[in-house]
């Protein structure tokens, strides 16, 4: 085995697995960034170490490769927690390789790093002289298989050490646990005698390769099908919903709601998509299918450990004759069609600026048809996927739901935008106060991007705090930003911008579209901080409604 240092035994076993590092450089990570650019593993640099790990999230969700993340040791390490603990929660494989303290003891300024982690939910994989490669290797596996982050620590006194020669193990088949045989027959007996069934669709489903059999599942059955908003448009076709939620429609909501027999695969049921226990009626049998061990909402009556390809698939040959529901199928197609759609927005407002809906419809209309949407987190969250066309679950990217943090939009846009290889134009969609959080990273992106617009939902404000404590009475002093000319500072960056006030303006846009599509357009978009999203008012009125249980 040629001769490595300790940090090229890890690039090497990490080039393997993967093609793509995100990060910034330190004194803890030089020398493994040194050996992976020997080593060919394309390295994009940003600018805050928060960036790093949402970069590699970003790049998993789009492209469903696994990527990587680095940091130095000590303050770029704590840089990255926000990320790191969004990627745990959202069960997203990413490796984040950071130096850490050296083997002969911690120095004053170190931190105890794994206990860190292990407070996030994530493992740490410190390598040795004597089995980086193996160590490596482990926390590749531990990952993947387990859907998760995980830290690789390479201590610093032994980083541009000479490795000692080893074995690395071949990688293991990924362990897939199903429980088939004691559930699934039951579960084809529940669908097969369903009178108005529904399959509900996750990120699970998603990962698994499960959409064209769950499809085909669901026209057999004459089944109505949805998706959470991450696996969004995955089961579309003839009695598809859209999503389920607060980011759907009231009338496909109704629909849900009249379901007798629910088949759940690969979602958690989070309480959006539940809409805080008011999605499914009360009679209705709710089965889930997810590679977790157990259910994962109380609402669950009957569930089954399995991946959702493999379940999906064995249904099929269960139930190898149609079920006569087509009825149900018709009455959806009559509802939706004459139900509300989503509202249009207005053309004017009382402090006259734009109203986030009409603008989002109006966005829909210019952006390129083939877009990966990313979103930062905030009260304009749901406009995107309740406006836009988003072609297929990859092209809408997440980053920080799970955890609910705001601010790393731009990073997750830099990994998509490298995960991006088939001309699509990638656009980032975010608020004003999460798009400060990351703006360092607005240079990340110009830099990554070979095609990508930047969204801004500018209304000068925290507008979820706006309407969630605002409207209690408190002061909104502390909720208010000064309003900021991002046109400006995307300009100075380098970047083609303009400055929203009208929907006119968007002609800007589409000039620069019309001539290309080339680098990165920043749109900053003024609009009014009046109108509330109809998934807060959901979530307010859930809490309201949770504090009164509470007081009575």
């Amino acid at each position: 085995m040629t001769s490595l240092t300790v940090s090229g035994r890890v690039a090497q076993v990490l080039g393997s697995h993967l093609t793509d590092v995100f990060g910034v450089m330190g004194n803890g990570n030089a020398y493994f960034l040194d050996a992976a650019e020997r080593l060919g593993l394309r390295f994009t640099p940003v600018r805050h170490e928060g960036a790093a790990v949402a970069a590699a999230d970003a790049y998993y969700r789009s492209s469903g490769r696994l990527a990587a993340g680095t940091t130095t040791y000590g303050p770029g390490y704590t840089n990255a927690l926000t990320a790191l603990a969004e990627a745990v929660q959202a069960q997203i494989p990413v490796v984040l390789v950071t130096g850490d303290a050296p083997t002969s003891g911690a120095r004053p300024q170190d931190v105890d790093q794994a206990a860190i982690a292990a407070g996030l939910g994530a493992a740490t994989f410190t390598v040795t002289r004597d089995t980086a490669g193996s160590i490596t290797r482990q926390a590749v596996e531990y990952a993947l298989t387990r859907r998760t982050a995980v830290v690789l620590a390479i201590p610093y006194d032994l980083a541009a050490l000479e490795a000692a020669d080893e074995e690395v193990p071949a990688e293991s088949a990924p362990l897939v646990t199903d429980d088939v045989d004691g559930g699934l027959g039951q579960v084809a007996r529940l669908l097969a005698g369903a009178r108005r069934p529904l399959i509900l669709a996750g990120r699970g489903a998603h990962l698994a390769g499960a959409g064209p059999d769950l499809r085909e599942l669901a026209d057999r059955l004459g089944a109505l099908t949805a998706g959470t908003a991450l696996a969004l448009n995955l089961l579309q076709g003839d009695g598809y919903l859209g999503v389920a939620g607060g980011f759907g429609t009231d009338t496909a909501a109704g629909l849900m709601g009249e379901a007798d027999v629910v088949l759940v695969a690969g979602a958690s049921l989070s309480p959006f998509t539940m809409r805080f226990g008011h999605l499914l009626g009360p009679d209705c049998t709710v089965i889930q299918i997810d590679t977790t061990l157990q259910p994962t909402h109380p609402r669950v009556d009957l569930f089954v450990s399995a991946d959702a390809k493999s379940a999906a698939g064995r249904l099929l040959r269960m139930l190898d004759h149609p079920a006569s529901t087509e009825a149900w199928r018709a009455e959806a197609r009559r509802r939706l069609a004459e139900g509300p759609a989503h509202h249009a927005g207005s053309a004017h407002t009382a402090d006259g600026r734009l109203d986030p809906r009409a603008l989002a419809t109006a966005l829909d209309a210019v952006l390129p048809e083939r877009r990966t949407v990313v979103q930062d987190g905030g009260h304009f969250i749901g406009w995107a996927p309740m406006y836009w066309r988003i072609p297929r679950p990859q092209d809408l990217v997440m980053v920080g739901t799970a955890y609910q943090s705001i601010g790393l939009g731009l990073a997750s846009a830099v990994g998509a935008a490298r995960a991006v290889e088939d001309g699509r134009t990638l656009v980032l969609a975010s608020g004003d106060g999460g798009f400060l959080m990351g703006l360092a990273d607005l240079e990340s992106l110009i830099g990554a991007a070979a095609s990508a617009v930047v969204v801004i939902y500018n209304d000068a404000a925290y507008g979820a705090e706006i309407h969630q404590y605002g409207s209690q009475g408190l002061s909104e002093k502390p909720m208010l930003i000064p309003e900021v000319d991002f046109s400006g500072v995307a300009r100075a960056l380098g970047a083609e911008s303009a400055v929203i006030r009208s929907l006119a303006d968007l002609s800007a846009l589409q000039n620069w579209i019309d001539a290309g599509a080339k680098g990165t357009f920043v749109a900053d978009c003024r609009i009014t901080s009046s109108v509330r999203a109809p998934w807060l008012s959901e979530w307010m009125q859930a809490s309201q409604a949770a504090k009164s249980a509470v007081a009575g």
